[in-house]
């Protein structure tokens, strides 16, 4: 696919259709249940910017008058949808609203990491630090996923984050 996003015989549009309707389903596979890190987030990130910056190419510096990489921001304003860790995020909640209407099924909730050290962030963990982010973090997730209108306004709030 490398080769497909920096051919020039392909229309930038076209080039966006194939990393949104091929690329990114194969990426995002199971992404609603991952547990994101910093580090997962960043390495997302990288992975997004790497397949925008073969679409885009790069630019023509007039003052130096040279051909440069195009900067993170200016990806991100040529490429107007959410980036991958937003879309992820969103993902998450969509499928925690599912798992709070499980009821005593929800296996997923009870497990707790094994190990050594550091604990590490169970995937409930990063439900409730998005609810602080987006000022919810008093309010009992569970509950308010019983209420279909709440959590969809949450999940537009939650994929509007401000994501650097």
């Amino acid at each position: 696919m490398q080769n497909l996003l920096s051919s020039s015989l392909l229309n930038k549009n076209l080039k966006i259709k194939i990393y949104r309707t091929i690329i990114l389903p194969v990426v995002l596979y199971g992404s609603e249940t991952w547990s994101l890190t910093l580090r997962k987030e960043r390495r997302l990130r990288l992975f997004e910017n790497r397949a925008l910056r073969r679409i885009f190419g790069p630019k023509r510096d007039e003052v130096a008058v040279k051909w440069r990489k195009l900067q993170n921001k200016e990806l991100n304003d040529l490429y107007s949808s959410p980036n991958i860790v937003r879309v992820i995020k969103s993902r998450i909640m969509r499928w925690a609203e599912h798992v709070a209407r499980m009821g005593e099924r929800r296996v997923v909730l009870v497990v707790k990491p094994e190990g050594k050290g550091r604990p590490r962030h169970r995937w409930k963990d990063n439900i409730k630090m998005d609810f602080l982010k987006v000022g919810y973090g008093c309010m009992n997730w569970i509950e308010m996923a019983q209420v279909k209108e709440k959590w969809r306004s949450l999940v537009n709030v939650v994929m509007n984050l401000r994501i650097p």
